[in-house]
């Protein structure tokens, strides 16, 4: 998945993603200068983040 892709997936705006990115609070991948990310792990991610209510 994409930035775009991610951000539509939970309703944040690509910001949101830039920022969780810059402090390491969402699962992805620099490949070749672009940032990926495996729905698998956001879901997890998610999941995990339930138990807390933390985003």
């Amino acid at each position: 998945m994409t930035i775009e892709d991610v951000a539509a997936y939970l309703q944040v705006t690509r910001r949101t993603i830039y920022e969780w990115l810059k402090h390491n609070k969402i699962p992805a991948v620099k490949l070749i200068g672009q940032w990926r990310f495996k729905r698998e792990r956001i879901d997890a991610w998610i999941d995990s983040r339930k138990e807390t209510h933390v985003f």
